[in-house]
């Protein structure tokens, strides 16, 4: 055998990958036998078994690599020729036996530098195609604006169910409390257009003669009746019960991948990770019913994030219809971006937002193409979704507001407070939910997933219902909480009396407060405290659940009631130094801008965003007079929570699943080599290598089958251990069953020659020989072992390898991968470095 054991870590998903190269030794193979007599150094080489290797140490220097990568040979080839050998000029791989096969397999990750110039070589290939007749021009017209097509088609599916998604939720949401008797298919609000009473919140039931509470289809007529609030009570629980458990079935017998907020793993994928069928077609239906269930059945959690997946899952579908981006992982990556943009635009209504976040949290390789790519599919997906009007209210989401009021230097004081109230939240969730979903990862509560989904729904709904706030869908709350009081606004925190008093020769507006307020300042604190703690909870189940909305509930709550503190100081003590000039407008607070910085600053602590999340709240405002609040409320809630960790929800989900995710963001500050990273390490057997020109086809086969790696380098010689290339596990793997297939005369004993010095004659009583220079790549990644880490690590983040060849005076040392990398930096950060495979 001429290979040797790599080490003990024997992992299938990063030590190796591939790329095909083309056969062009037939073509070259006349033009280049005189001068391999002068590399061999005689004209008639012999071969016999006592033969180990074809060239010797000296026979390396023979071949040399040009700046650009390819391999030139002497003699005075042309660059052309030479670009040819390499595999550069084709517009796509190839194999003298057959088609290429599927690059990556499941959990692996992709080489972005390899797929980035396999694109280029097919963007050759059609160019040059276009040129030759009008068919050719009109592919490659085809081929120039497939990219736009592809973006166009994602943002209206993903505009068409989100609209879907907004309707079915708000029907299913409002069915736990009555139904309309005439017409059950609509919603409360929908029911009571045709009596003009459309103001959520109004318990006067009287005036919508079309809507049935649940206890007056039992024949119950007076609301106080105990036995009407325990009819209510009951149904109430029993359709969130139900619609939580379907969902969950649902979940785990078509889709599994349909669960959770989908952020984290769409974060690890675009970075280059693999994960069959998480945006495929049943995962899209699914993940799209559930989220009507559990949004309907009242859980604590919103399904802003994971419309982010359906309209992933919409880009890869459509992605796969193209081959330019169904064949090429990196390329569909740009169009993922552009959908997770369309996402989040029709999750708020914000498609500047959603490009926004799409670049600053979700994309890991972002150009300035699918900039522009991202910002038309989120503005067609904001389009049809405004065109579909889900809400009635001419905008994309519920809770849509308009300000006119200023604001006031002052106020900067409590808008830097709910900024620490934000950044502080954000710690204390994150810690919670990690802890909790950790116990569920290394518990036996993880073999239990249908009963933990009852379990949550069952406290959710039986905690919920007695309070009035927190028995209302979230996104209706949030909306009360933004929007401004009016006269109609019969919620409880707009219960005041609004009069004028007169104050050192100047009147101002007095509202004093009612019960309804004041019943309100012990209820909103308890809704508050119960939707922070639910959504620990729920945030990790086996339904899809996202924590924007729920977030948002808790940090609007709290906004909410310090605009009312704040208002009743102003209201109370009009005089003060601080409020003066402050009623030159008529009104002095606006505490729906205070629910609306609450807001950003408790999602801002939880996820860590910024910019995009400021945009997000100035397209739900409509106005740029609040930028600054926001901006301050995020900033201090950013600097406040990453003075105790820097991972925001999504980052902490993807390291304790243990997602291959090299961040960006992050700088890597150590001093260690390469030397003290690589595979394998000094107690480790030597690294397992291919020797170019004495392998047989047998001992490669068992080598593809005993050992799971995807790199496996290739070397002159064990002795010399010069490096000449690598070749990737599946395409070595194809091209052996090819040949044994096609080509007459392979045997099991036929040697493998990765080298254009082959023999030039049959010798009797000698297997055929096998030339594999086709699928040699002669210009890997290599590295000394003296290079810093620090390097190291910026090559893989923007460069997109795999891996990385560690030599020493051009003899191969090692290797090293992504996770060899990870597992080096969760060492260093005193963390299990075999947290970093996948479960």
């Amino acid at each position: 055998m001429n290979y040797t054991r790599l080490n003990s870590h024997d992992s299938p998903d990063e030590d190796q990958d591939g790329s095909g190269k083309p056969s062009v030794w037939l073509e070259l193979h006349n033009r280049t036998m005189e001068r391999e007599k002068l590399i061999s150094g005689n004209g008639n080489p012999s071969y016999g078994e006592g033969a180990t290797s074809f060239a010797d140490d000296d026979d390396l220097l023979d071949i040399s690599t040009d700046t650009d990568g390819s391999v030139s040979f002497l003699g005075g080839l042309s660059t052309r020729r030479r670009r040819s050998v390499n595999g550069t000029e084709n517009g796509s791989d190839s194999y003298e036996g057959g088609t290429a096969p599927d690059q990556y397999e499941d959990f692996h990750t992709i080489d972005w530098a390899r797929d980035m110039q396999r694109y280029r070589k097919e963007h050759k290939a059609v160019s040059r195609r276009s040129s030759r007749s009008i068919w050719g021009r009109l592919k490659g017209s085809f081929y120039a604006v497939s990219a736009w097509v592809v973006v166009l088609l994602v943002g209206i599916f993903a505009g068409a169910f989100a609209g879907i998604i907004d309707i079915g939720a708000t029907w299913l949401s409002d069915i736990k409390l009555g139904v309309c008797k005439d017409a059950f298919w609509l919603n409360w609000e929908q029911c009571c257009w045709v009596q003009n009473n459309t103001q959520f919140g109004n318990e006067d039931d009287i005036q919508c003669l079309t809507w049935f509470q649940w206890y007056e289809l039992f024949g119950l007529q007076d609301p106080q009746d105990w036995r009407a609030y325990l009819v209510s009570y009951l149904m109430f629980v029993g359709a969130a019960l139900l619609m939580s458990a379907l969902a969950v079935l649902l979940v785990l017998a078509f889709a599994p991948y349909a669960c959770g907020s989908g952020i984290p793993e769409i974060k690890t994928i675009l970075s280059g990770f693999i994960m069959r069928g998480f945006f495929g077609k049943w995962t899209l239906l699914i993940k799209s019913i559930t989220m009507i269930l559990v949004v309907g059945a009242g859980l604590s959690l919103g399904k802003e994030g994971p419309l982010v997946h359906v309209a992933c899952c919409c880009g890869n579908l459509f992605a796969h219809l193209i081959p330019k981006y169904g064949k090429n992982e990196a390329k569909k990556r740009e169009m993922l971006s552009a959908a997770s943009a369309a996402g989040v635009s029709v999750a708020f209504g914000a498609p500047i937002g959603g490009v926004l976040f799409s670049l600053e949290e979700i994309s890991y390789y972002f150009p300035l193409k699918t900039l522009w790519r991202s910002f038309f599919c989120a503005m067609i997906a904001a389009f049809v979704l405004q065109a579909i009007n889900p809400f009635g209210n001419d905008h994309a989401v519920k809770f849509y507001v308009e300000y006119n009021t200023p604001w006031y230097f002052f106020e900067i004081v409590p808008f830097i407070l709910l900024g620490i109230f934000g950044g502080l939240y954000g710690v204390v969730f994150n810690r919670l939910n990690l802890k909790w979903c950790q116990l569920r990862i290394t518990s036996k509560l993880g073999k239990y997933p249908i009963t933990e989904v009852l379990l949550v729904a069952l406290a959710t709904a039986l905690l919920s219902y007695p309070n009035p706030y927190s028995r209302l869908n979230t996104s209706q709350l949030i909306a009360a909480l933004f929007r401004e009081c009016g006269p109609q606004d019969a919620i409880g925190f707009c219960d005041y009396n609004r009069t004028y008093t007169r104050t050192d020769q100047h009147w101002y507006p007095s509202a004093e407060a009612q019960p309804g307020l004041i019943a309100a300042m012990w209820q909103l604190p308890l809704a508050m405290i119960l939707q922070g703690i639910l959504t620990v909870f729920t945030f990790g189940l086996k339904v899809p659940a996202g924590l924007f909305i729920p977030t948002m509930a808790v940090g609007a709550i709290g906004g909410r009631l310090m605009g009312i503190a704040m208002e009743q100081l102003a209201i109370e003590h009009p005089d003060l130094l601080i409020f003066t000039g402050c009623f030159d407008s008529g009104k002095c607070i606006t505490p729906g801008l205070y629910a609306m910085v609450g807001a950003a600053a408790t999602l801002g602590g939880v996820t860590r965003m910024t910019i995009s999340l400021v945009v997000i709240m100035f397209e739900l405002t409509g106005g740029l007079t609040y930028i600054v609040p926001l901006m301050i409320a995020c900033m201090v809630s950013k600097w406040v929570a990453d003075a105790f960790g820097r991972d925001g929800i999504y980052d902490g989900h993807i390291h304790l699943n243990g997602y291959p995710f090299l961040d960006g963001k992050q700088e890597f500050m150590r001093t260690t080599l390469a030397y003290d990273v690589m595979s394998p390490r000094r107690t480790d057997p030597p690294l397992l290598t291919i020797t170019m020109d004495t392998s047989t086809v047998e001992e490669l086969e068992n080598l593809t089958t005993e050992t799971r790696f995807n790199t496996y380098p290739v070397i002159v010689s064990k002795d010399s251990q010069r490096l000449v290339g690598v070749v990737y596990r599946k395409e070595l793997i194809h091209a052996l069953k090819q040949a044994r297939k096609n080509q007459t005369g392979i045997v099991s004993q036929s040697k493998v020659y990765f080298t254009r010095k082959v023999p030039k004659f049959q010798v009797p009583g000698i297997p055929q020989h096998l030339s594999l220079l086709s699928i040699l790549d002669g210009s890997p990644v290599t590295i000394t072992d003296q290079t810093p880490m620090s390097t190291v690590v910026d090559m893989f983040k923007k460069l997109g390898i795999r891996t990385c060849l560690v030599t020493h005076n051009g003899r191969l040392l090692g290797i090293i991968s992504k996770k060899d990398v990870l597992r080096h930096i969760a060492e260093l950060d005193h963390q299990d470095p075999g947290s970093t495979f996948f479960h």
